[in-house]
């Protein structure tokens, strides 16, 4: 309870008689009074310089609404001073009063220019998941044996590239003439229940119906990888535009790292990882979850003893599924494993 007391008087400034030491130590100590943002920062990096539960940033911001017309986004130049009386952030200007140790500093809004929205920077580094915002990623089992696929290329042909053309079985005209091109990769199975949860959908590129028939006609539009003979087809996802406010789930998670993007064993910070849960179990884009590595064994007089498990890192949930979600590894000081967890923060 004095946790969520002293995190509503950090939100809300007009609260902070309930206890300004508890508010203060939110903020760290090493945190200047005034920091200005500069083009390559995010919310998450900033938050992480001044308080020590930086996934709470967005929340923050979102307090400031006289300074701030949308917390979804910040912008270059822009000055951010520390209020450490009440343990929040605010943005805009200051006059200093007097002179000394009991200096009086005045917070007082002023006009300013915000760029567009193309020059914003959003909560988390965007361009690490915008190529997986609108690829198919995952298909289920009764998906595959129906989907269009690609059956042969001119001059017989097992190789496409862009601006090739191909030949597909399976397409009709009232299905659209935009497609994108994927290869079923590995499948993911749940580790604690064997539970098949799909396959993933490696993304190869993208086509456009140039003729309807039996056998259509499609011409390579982009190509990621090589296309072969044997690919399917499946229509564009629409993007998925994610939660730029992370926010803990609402109910326990317990996920399992089940694979790397990539073909990789580890992961780093900046990574892609799938967990074994999605939205049937309550994930959803934008849930913030802390990693943990599986608590080694020990001998105690002869008896073997389990240590805790160990917290070691943040990732943030971007894109769901039914039963598989992909995350983003924000923050980490050990590389990720298979079969790491991922729990509430």
């Amino acid at each position: 309870m004095r946790k969520i007391i002293s995190l509503i008087c950090f939100l809300f400034p007009v609260l902070a008689f309930a206890g300004e030491t508890e508010t203060q130590s939110l903020i760290r100590s090493d945190a200047p009074d005034q920091y200005t943002i500069v083009k390559g920062d995010t919310l998450w990096d900033i938050s992480g310089k001044f308080f020590k539960d930086p996934w709470k940033w967005p929340h923050i911001w979102g307090m400031n609404k006289n300074t701030i017309k949308d917390p979804h986004w910040i912008y270059p130049g822009t000055p951010i001073l520390l209020d450490r009386a009440n343990g929040t952030l605010i943005v805009g200007s200051r006059a200093v009063s007097g002179s000394g140790s009991g200096d009086v500093v005045k917070l007082f809004p002023q006009m300013r220019t915000e760029g567009s929205i193309h020059d914003a920077i959003p909560t988390i580094p965007s361009k690490e998941i915008e190529p997986f915002l609108s690829q198919p990623l995952v298909v289920a089992d009764e998906v595959l044996p129906g989907a269009p696929t690609l059956v042969g290329l001119p001059e017989k042909r097992f190789v496409a590239g862009e601006g090739d053309i191909a030949y597909v079985k399976g397409l009709s005209q009232n299905m659209g003439n935009q497609w994108q091109l994927y290869r079923p990769g590995k499948t993911f199975i749940d580790p604690d229940t064997k539970e098949v949860l799909g396959h993933e959908a490696v993304y190869l590129g993208a086509a456009e119906v140039k003729h309807f028939g039996d056998v259509s006609t499609v011409i390579v539009t982009e190509a990621k990888q090589e296309i072969l003979v044997g690919d399917h087809l499946a229509s564009p996802a629409e993007k998925v535009a994610p939660s730029y406010l992370p926010r803990s789930p609402s109910s326990p998670v317990s996920a399992r790292v089940i694979s790397v993007y990539g073909g990789l064993s580890q992961a780093g910070q900046n990574t892609v990882i799938t967990l074994n849960k999605g939205a049937r179990d309550g994930l959803q884009s934008g849930h913030v979850l802390a990693l943990y590595s599986k608590g080694v064994e020990v001998k105690d007089n002869g008896k073997a003893v389990e240590l805790p498990d160990e917290r070691y890192g943040l990732l943030y949930v971007f894109r769901v599924f039914d039963k598989v979600s992909y995350a983003l590894v924000m923050q980490t000081h050990l590389p990720v494993q298979l079969l790491d967890r991922a729990k509430n923060p």
